[in-house]
């Protein structure tokens, strides 16, 4: 990203959806967070009674069935419905009927998601046709459907919409990337609009597996499993599996403004850097994340003392939240003890890809209700972690400005700032 980079159009967000374990809908999603609602629960998607971790924060209450037809719903991965559902209240909460557009305007209409896990789990299906045979039935669509880019060839073929349909895979960053890479697209006029965000459902067998191998999970809270995910915490243990969909529409900020639709922010900042440390592990000067932070901001054309909230990766892992921590005093400097932070994953978990665009969703939840969620779970303070995190209770302020952070594995770093326009 250069610095001062000027993007040639305005970009806006105007549409939003959620599909969440602590509520369907955006309003939902909202009013849960500002609650401090905790979405993890014992898993009930499959049997974990074997397994040393038994907890993740499902969606629950969403009719699978409604979105898309029996048929449909056989081929494609549990990703698919949950982002489906998103994009339509996004769609019509943008005050678009797809059936309503043009050809020209479905071809300037792009598709861009983020995910960590796609259809992973769907790719199970084939280690059951291979040691269970015929007799146990699998899709036809094991292969597109396991892929990454069939999620958003979806949503496309769903709305009709037949700009660029691309996925972004990156880890944890993927749906800061993806939101950012939408909107560098309508910036420079490749499109007008965009369907982006992100969508993750890392819950299956193999994958729960997988990451137990890693040793990240929690696997200390399985009888009191609202109390899992612990970001900042000083008896952190681990991370929570999460899953769900936030999904928005982009569009050009004049277009938006001529139809007269509700305007929730404009993207002003992107910033993306890499420790280029390890596979998972982050490097723990914290200065790479920090130097994304500053090129957001320097993006954006914001110094520190103009944020009113941040929004926090917080993994409740030991080494992410502290070094999350020093990166925020080396981007911030003394600015970083003034701003309240909060961490969403406190509440929903961790939903891999989709983490950047579930924060996005809650600094949209302070600016427009002027209420900033908490950090749930946070008891007793590390020491190490001594920032504002608005401890447990929802807190009343104005925020017209904010930063969403993300750090992914690969020791990626992507960051997002987002403002209010009155």
């Amino acid at each position: 990203m250069l610095k001062n980079y000027k993007r040639p159009r305005r970009v806006c967000i105007t549409g939003v959806g959620c599909v969440t374990p602590i509520g369907i809908g955006r309003e939902a999603f909202w009013n849960a967070l500002q609650r401090g609602t905790s979405g993890v629960g014992r898993i009930e998607s499959f049997d974990v009674a074997d397994s040393p971790v038994q907890i993740a924060a499902e969606v629950r209450g969403f009719d699978w069935e409604a979105q898309l037809n029996i048929k449909d719903r056989r081929h494609v991965a549990r990703t698919v419905p949950l982002a489906v559902a998103a994009a339509r209240e996004a769609m019509t909460d943008a005050g678009i009927q797809s059936s309503d557009l043009t050809l020209e305007e479905r071809r300037a209409f792009g598709v861009l998601l983020g995910t960590g896990g796609g259809g992973l789990a769907f790719a199970e299906q084939h280690y059951a046709y291979w040691y269970l045979g015929p007799r146990h039935k699998a899709s036809v669509y094991i292969i597109p459907s396991s892929t990454h880019g069939g999620l958003s060839s979806e949503l496309s073929m769903v709305f009709g919409l037949r700009g660029l349909s691309h996925v972004v895979s990156t880890g944890c960053t993927s749906s800061t990337d993806a939101i950012a890479y939408a909107a560098e697209h309508i910036a420079l006029g490749r499109c007008d609009a965009m369907l982006t965000g992100g969508v993750d459902a890392p819950l299956a067998p193999g994958i729960l597996a997988g990451f137990n191998l890693m040793t990240v999970l929690t696997n200390k809270w399985n009888d009191e499993p609202e109390r899992a995910s612990r970001p900042f915490s000083s008896d952190r243990s681990g991370i929570v599996l999460g899953e769900g969909a936030w999904i928005y529409v982009l569009e050009e900020y004049e277009r938006a403004r001529r139809r007269g639709t509700n305007i929730y922010a404009e993207i002003t900042g992107y910033g993306a850097t890499c420790d280029a440390y390890h596979r998972v592990r982050l490097e723990e000067t914290g200065e790479e994340p920090a130097r994304a932070m500053r090129l957001a901001l320097d993006d954006a054309g914001r110094e520190p003392r103009d944020l009113d909230y941040v929004n926090l990766h917080g993994t409740s892992t030991q080494l992410n939240d502290r070094i999350e921590t020093q990166a925020l005093k080396l981007a911030l400097g003394s600015e970083a003890k003034k701003i309240p932070m909060s961490a969403t994953k406190s509440q929903i978990g961790h939903p891999q890809g989709a983490s950047g665009a579930a924060g996005i969703a809650a600094a949209l939840c302070a600016m427009h209700t002027n209420v900033i969620p908490p950090t749930i779970n946070l008891d007793e303070r590390d020491p190490d972690c001594d920032l504002d995190y608005v401890p447990n209770e929802a807190r009343e302020a104005n925020v017209h400005v904010a930063l969403c952070n993300c750090i992914g594995f690969g020791s990626k770093n992507s960051v997002l700032i987002i403002e209010k326009q009155n």
